[in-house]
């Protein structure tokens, strides 16, 4: 899987961003119809388990998902049987590194006729923005963005369908990895040093992103869910040892036909519901959110009203649903709390909590 921070310093960016999320190319919301990812990846996931000694077949069964689909070119899967798995490979395995290992597995051939193209190209920087731009035929439940300049160039992921922590932690690992094997893929065996920002908190298994070489990594970054890699220079300077523009244009083509067929799914809401859930430190503002899926704040909040949602109850309720799980886990003040949350003092935490709750948090820490 393939490859945001540069600062507001850097305006004169050049950026491309043509990922898509819940709306097709037509910009019509899609919120029938579930969301569907290419069952590729897992098959490599299933073989990664397989070494691991999983029963495999037992595992598919549980997820409801047939091993024959799996192996079929074009094969997708709906995202909660995605969920099942994963959750699944995680207690079967009990290795908090399954993400790692699965993204170690990728290679640029591994994303069809995505990968093809990126191969293809000119050199690093075009590969780049062709993975950004198809970026949804390699991984529609997560959106790419690829900005660069002469001195920087950045790539980075985020979600675009609502799932659990662990699922989403999964993916955030392998998507971080497999980037920087593919990377070292397309430049001949070396990528350039860079920074990765990550929004998860340091896992159990951080001695494992040495492997990563050239890197230093920075977790709990970010507000938001997702990654970010940060690199020195200028991609273009890179030039691919197999570009040809004869491959490369035939390759476009049938990606432009393939995402013209692609119809994301999924509830608007349930993804604002998640990106706020999963925020570390003060939540997402309407606006963040509303840029990641590459829409006006107001656009935003006609589609979640669509849906009988607003953004402002949303971010009510889940932040109240925060306030009180970190209170039940007894390991912060109300003054730590309150900061964590977004507030700017503890009186004002207690006054919103009292309002949504009926009580005080104390109140509410003494009866749980």
């Amino acid at each position: 899987m393939q490859p945001f921070f540069l600062g507001k310093a850097c305006a004169t960016l050049s950026f491309l961003d043509l990922g898509l999320s819940f709306f097709d190319i037509s910009g019509v919301s899609k919120t029938a119809a579930p969301v569907e990812v290419p069952a590729r990846y897992y098959l490599r996931a299933a073989e990664v388990l397989l070494r691991m000694g999983v029963n495999v077949p037992q595992l598919l069964a549980a997820a409801r998902i047939r091993i024959e689909r799996l192996d079929r070119p074009d094969a997708s899967l709906p995202f909660e049987q995605v969920e099942i798995l994963v959750n699944e490979a995680f207690r079967l395995t009990g290795r908090s590194d399954f993400g790692i290992e699965v993204g170690r597995t990728l290679k640029l051939g591994s994303h069809s006729m995505v990968g093809y193209g990126m191969l293809s190209s000119p050199h690093a920087d075009y590969a780049l923005r062709l993975a950004a731009r198809y970026f949804k035929l390699i991984m529609p439940a997560f959106r790419m963005r690829y900005r660069a300049s002469a001195e920087r160039a950045e790539v980075s992921f985020s979600p675009t369908q609502p799932m659990s922590h662990l699922c989403l932690q999964f993916h955030l690992e392998a998507l971080v990895f497999a980037t920087h094997c593919e990377l070292r893929e397309l430049l001949g065996g070396r990528a350039p040093p860079c920074e990765i920002y990550l929004s998860y908190a340091e896992p159990a298994h951080a001695a494992r992103y040495s492997e990563l070489d050239g890197a230093r990594c920075h977790f709990g970054w970010d507000v938001m869910p997702g990654i970010r890699m940060v690199f020195s220079g200028d991609f273009t300077a890179y030039p691919l040892a197999m570009a040809d523009p004869s491959a490369l244009r035939l390759a476009e083509e049938r990606c432009k036909e393939l995402v013209r067929k692609a119809v994301a799914g999924g509830k608007i809401s349930d993804w604002v519901a998640m990106m706020l859930r999963e925020a570390g430190g003060s939540m997402p503002t309407q606006a963040e959110l509303a840029q990641t899926l590459n829409l006006s704040p107001r656009t935003l909040d006609r589609y979640l009203q669509r849906e009988g949602e607003s953004f402002r109850a949303l971010a009510k309720r889940v932040r109240h649903e925060k306030a009180c799980a970190l209170i039940e886990a007894g390991e912060l003040s109300l003054t730590q709390i309150a900061y964590e949350l977004g507030y700017s003092d503890a009186a004002n935490f207690t006054r919103a909590f009292r309002r949504e709750a009926g009580r005080s948090p104390s109140a509410h820490r003494e009866s749980s």
